[in-house]
């Protein structure tokens, strides 16, 4: 797992280097996060440059079988600094790190009774990011690896990530 972690940075830093730094194509766009769980999300790029901060708010409710329900409110950030990829007008590809927190309720009747406990998550980015040049649009993909410190979840979770589809505040 260590070593998977490092190659993913070693990696990151090299290609972060091989690409040319611009200007991205917008300042700040909101929307939603479509991943587990779903969130709303808002970008905002700091000082015209190629460095952004996404902060995001999420809720997600389970129920099975009627015997054991959970319900999972969530916020966290992060800060990501984009690359251009010059072949393609818009497009960028990002890196990052950020913190979430997450809140967990759930209950059972059956088996373990009911819970509260909160989750501390260290994430990590690698995605695409995508400004539409003739509609205020914004698409990004990405990769959100997380290691989670305590409570429901415990351990590196490399299942997460979104297709985020955001409306364009400011160019």
């Amino acid at each position: 797992m260590k070593n998977l972690l490092r190659l993913t940075l070693i990696l990151g830093l090299f290609f972060g280097g091989l690409a040319t730094v611009g200007a991205q194509d917008y300042s700040s766009s909101v929307g939603l996060r479509l991943g587990a769980p779903a969130s709303i999300s808002y970008k905002m790029f700091l000082g015209g440059g190629s460095n952004a901060i996404e902060a995001f708010a999420s809720y997600r409710r389970r129920s099975y079988l009627s015997s054991y329900n959970w319900t999972q409110i969530g916020i966290g950030a992060g800060y990501q600094i984009h690359k251009d990829i010059p072949s393609v007008d818009g497009l960028m590809w990002y890196f990052g790190a950020g913190a979430s927190v997450f809140f967990w309720n759930y209950s059972d009747a059956v088996y373990f009774g009911d819970a509260s406990t909160t989750s501390f998550g260290i994430l990590g980015f690698l995605g695409l990011d995508y400004a539409f040049s003739d509609v205020p649009v914004n698409l990004s993909i990405d990769w959100v690896p997380t290691f989670f410190i305590n409570g429901y979840t415990n351990g590196f979770g490399a299942g997460g990530g979104a297709l985020s589809v955001r409306y364009i505040l400011g160019r």
